[in-house]
């Protein structure tokens, strides 16, 4: 193998053999050092020689990158000076392709532990603002739209015209945490937080915590945020023992009170809304469970609903007679039995202040929708119905061992009591029920 000092000029002259795709030159000053030209002219030096009595050869780099030699006591690299270097490991029988690819995974570990490291760095500095959102996102396809509204309304910034009325809209009990990293949501700071805003909306920050709970799991299931949060945010005794207790609800329509109730809201002059409130007090059902009504879950032939149960999934309950008649009459706009043309969703959203404005012109106390549940619950005891025909109803779960495991009432023994209960009802309100057979016959009419 023909040996040629290199220089630049020997270097810059170097070529392929014609009829060849490369040729090499090696260098007689640094041993194992070539040069190989490509038939393109392209060079690059190499390095070649034996580990183990086996041939070994590596490029080293292209002759622009790397210069042929460098000033003494420089730390600058060269050819010939890295040509030296391999040969001193392959006298150590050390294999340089190994040792190329151990320092290749070496700086690839350090680039992925900075890039790790930084991106720790980043996650640390995550506050409640920027992950509120994606949560949302994340589970709202899991929640009903009263839950998935509450979650929105407790983290509103405030400062925005009042959509009814006149003012602004005040910052709701999560807005003071939005600017906090989670890594600082420590017990104490909940605490705090907690401790402030009891102080005029205990209620409203009752229901941020809960939220924030179900927040707090979320997170520590997510890849990207598990972890973050301090142990115990949401669940050390102190801060516990901070979060208020919620107030017992009790309202509720009296007997003496059913007349003018029914008197008011029959004058509403939206029938949606008027036939919402009046199914929701005869069904005893939830409010959301009401509004996500589908004609489809109505059968007015067999006299029933198919309610979507938040504890069964869904419940099957008997369509009483005057609740179907005005169920009939409801314009059929959409999938929806209380439909709304202007809502987003197609269906009604929020009929308290329709029912609002009815309890005001009736002179009758304030009174949640929940109440209205609650009053179905309580009205049921005029008529002797049994607690467990209630349950089954309203969708309550069973209280009892035979409740739970020995009861399951078919409805046409639900429909027994649930017609009377509706006919004692509207004979308070001053009504005639509708019997079944004439409501029957007026819907296959209107049908």
């Amino acid at each position: 193998m023909a040996k040629v000092k290199f220089t630049a000029n020997v270097i810059e002259g170097a070529t392929c053999e014609p009829g060849k795709a490369q040729s090499f030159l090696w260098d007689s000053e640094a041993p194992g050092l070539g040069l190989r030209v490509t038939a393109a002219g392209a060079k690059s030096y190499i390095f070649q020689s034996r580990v183990h009595d086996k041939p070994i050869r590596l490029t080293i780099g292209d002759v622009n990158a790397w210069r042929l030699d460098a000033p003494a006591r420089s730390q600058e690299n060269s050819a010939r000076k890295e040509a030296r270097r391999l040969q001193t490991l392959c006298d150590a029988g050390i294999d340089p392709r190994q040792e190329k690819q151990d320092k290749k995974a070496a700086s690839e570990q350090r680039k992925a532990e900075a890039e790790a490291h930084k991106r720790e760095e980043q996650r640390q500095r995550v506050t409640l603002g920027e992950v509120w959102p994606v949560y949302i996102d994340d589970r709202r396809h899991a929640w009903g739209e009263r839950h998935l509204l509450d979650h929105f309304k407790v983290a509103q910034l405030g400062g925005q015209p009042k959509k009814r009325g006149k003012g602004e809209t005040m910052p709701g009990p999560l807005a003071a945490l939005l600017p906090v990293k989670l890594a600082d949501l420590t017990p104490a700071k909940v605490t705090a937080w907690l401790k402030r805003e009891n102080e005029t909306r205990p209620a409203r920050a009752a229901l941020a915590f809960r939220l924030m709970i179900g927040f707090a799991s979320w997170c520590k299931e997510s890849r990207d945020y598990a972890a973050l949060l301090p142990e115990g945010a949401f669940t050390a005794k102190k801060v516990r023992e901070a979060v208020a207790a919620p107030a017992s609800k009790t309202d509720c329509l009296q007997r003496e009170q059913l007349a003018a109730w029914f008197a008011a809201v029959r004058q509403l002059d939206n029938p949606v809304q008027s036939a919402y409130l009046q199914t929701l007090l005869l069904t005893g059902s939830r409010r959301e469970e009401l509004a996500e009504l589908r004609w489809d879950d109505v059968d007015f032939q067999w006299r029933s609903l198919t309610i979507k149960d938040k504890v069964e999934g869904e419940r099957v309950i008997p369509l009483t007679p005057y609740a179907a008649s005005i169920l009939a009459c409801l314009p059929r706009r959409n999938e929806w039995v209380f439909s709304s043309p202007t809502a987003a969703g197609g269906r009604i959203v929020e009929p308290r202040i329709a029912h609002n404005r009815a309890l005001a012109a009736a002179g009758l106390p304030a009174l949640t929708l929940h109440g209205l549940r609650r009053s179905f619950g309580t009205l049921a005891e005029w008529v002797e119905m049994p607690a467990g025909v209630v349950a089954q109803i309203m969708g309550h779960k069973p209280s009892a061992i035979a409740e739970k495991h020995y009861r399951r009432r078919p409805l046409d023994l639900l429909r027994k009591w649930h017609d009377q209960l509706e006919g004692w009802i509207l004979e308070q309100a001053g009504i005639e029920q509708p019997q079944a057979d004439t409501a029957a016959a007026r819907l296959r009419v209107v049908a």
